[in-house]
């Protein structure tokens, strides 16, 4: 079943507002993919804030044309399914994780902050910490040289305690 006009022109602008505000684009071949695989990754998609669409090509190249993914546009073909994120890594990081548990899913790259990804880069951005982990090692690292402090001053004022003799009771 193909699109009319109307259809075609409503994907490219829903799929232009769903760029216009993300981060990152990840791009993978699903060929051979059962329908339930497929249905499990867009579930896990979903749950992390992925936009995850399976589109013609021609209309995802539209619908890219004058924002920052446009550099991937070289990497549109075949039956690709597109993953968009505001989260810098989520959409990498769910494409490349399915991936790596189902052979059938392919990298193919994607695009980040105005350049394209080869596959490589794409399996880079997706090691990277989510940005909750970062700030919680950031929080970490903050807490760190305060929990020191504490510890080795109240181990001086331990040995005081233990120098100092208790006043006698009355």
């Amino acid at each position: 079943m193909s699109l009319n006009r109307n259809e075609k022109a409503a994907v490219v602008s829903e799929v232009a507002a769903q760029a216009a505000k993300s981060q990152t684009l990840a791009i993978a071949e699903y060929r051979g993919l059962t329908v339930e695989a497929l249905n499990k990754l867009r579930i896990d998609a979903r749950s992390k804030g992925v936009y995850l669409h399976v589109l013609k090509n021609t209309l995802a190249r539209r619908a890219v044309a004058g924002t920052p993914f446009e550099p991937a546009a070289e990497l549109m073909v075949g039956p690709l399914i597109y993953g968009f994120s505001e989260d810098a890594v989520a959409a990498a990081k769910v494409v490349a994780d399915f991936a790596k548990s189902n052979d059938k899913l392919v990298l193919k790259g994607g695009a980040y902050n105005g350049k394209a990804l080869d596959v490589n880069s794409l399996k880079t951005l997706a090691s990277v910490p989510s940005k909750e982990v970062l700030l919680s090692q950031i929080a970490g690292l903050l807490k760190s040289p305060v929990q020191r402090t504490a510890a080795v001053l109240a181990a001086l004022a331990a040995k005081r305690g233990e120098g100092a003799e208790a006043p006698a009771a009355a």
